[in-house]
């Protein structure tokens, strides 16, 4: 689908690298969506509408799930999620429905004359800068993290880590689980990792699990969405659950 020349639904990976590599010196801008994350919707109608402003922009609308080899190579962890290309060097990411930003972004690096330097050749976001020094907060040691991430562990009976919310998650995992608990009638309580880099990392290594979301029953770690799917179809979650 496409609705002007420089506008393109991306259906395979083949497709995708030959339209971004057909120009090197063209500006490409990858849009990853999903029909379920509501912010997509106004924002697939921001990249038509800057699309056919700026006719010069290739712009790519690739599907984060259906193509996940792709959003994988780009480390793509959320929806809506856009990056400005120059050929195969970054020039910005941007994460979350930011239409400003976004458009921003198109207006400084294909609006102009195309002369603004570009960022390291990588597919990883720019390093966040350094706040200043009087307003730096006070690290948290391991042993305060520790603490922190159990007290959130037993936050109430069932807790799930996940990107997100319940009624507006970031990946299709995180919806998943949030659509197997409700259906199962499992009362639960939730916590953005998205929000707190420290408890992300720092959860990943106390549960010995590398992914999100992870879900917690009576503040111990009981898996991840197979994890938990395995234990609906076998009755064990209910039977855990009840007896939380």
């Amino acid at each position: 689908m496409a609705t002007s020349s420089n506008l393109y639904q991306v259906e395979s990976s083949d497709q995708f690298q030959q339209l971004l590599s057909a120009d090197l010196e063209r500006v490409s801008l990858l849009y990853f969506w999903t029909e379920w994350a509501a912010p997509c919707k106004q924002m697939t109608q921001v990249v038509v509408e800057l699309s056919e402003k700026y006719p010069k922009l290739l712009s790519l609308q690739i599907h984060a799930e259906t193509h996940s080899e792709i959003s994988e190579s780009f480390n793509i962890e959320s929806v809506p999620s856009f990056l400005l290309l120059r050929g195969h060097t970054l020039l910005t990411r941007i994460s979350g429905a930011d239409a400003q930003n976004l458009t921003e972004a198109i207006k400084k690096h294909v609006g102009s004359s195309g002369s603004a330097p570009s960022l390291s050749y990588t597919d990883k976001s720019p390093a966040a800068a350094s706040a200043p020094a009087a307003v730096v907060e006070k690290l948290e040691t391991p042993e305060e993290l520790g603490i922190r991430m159990r007290g959130l562990m037993n936050q109430s009976n069932v807790v799930l880590f996940m990107k997100g919310s319940p009624d507006a998650p970031r990946c299709g995992f995180s919806r998943k689980m949030c659509d197997l608990l409700r259906h199962k009638k499992i009362e639960f309580s939730h916590f953005d990792i998205l929000t707190d880099e420290s408890v992300r990392q720092g959860l990943k290594t106390l549960n010995n699990w590398p992914t999100f979301p992870q879900l917690i029953i009576k503040g111990e770690f009981v898996g991840g969405l197979d994890i938990v799917n395995e234990m609906a179809e076998n009755g064990e979650l209910t039977e855990l659950t009840c007896s939380a």
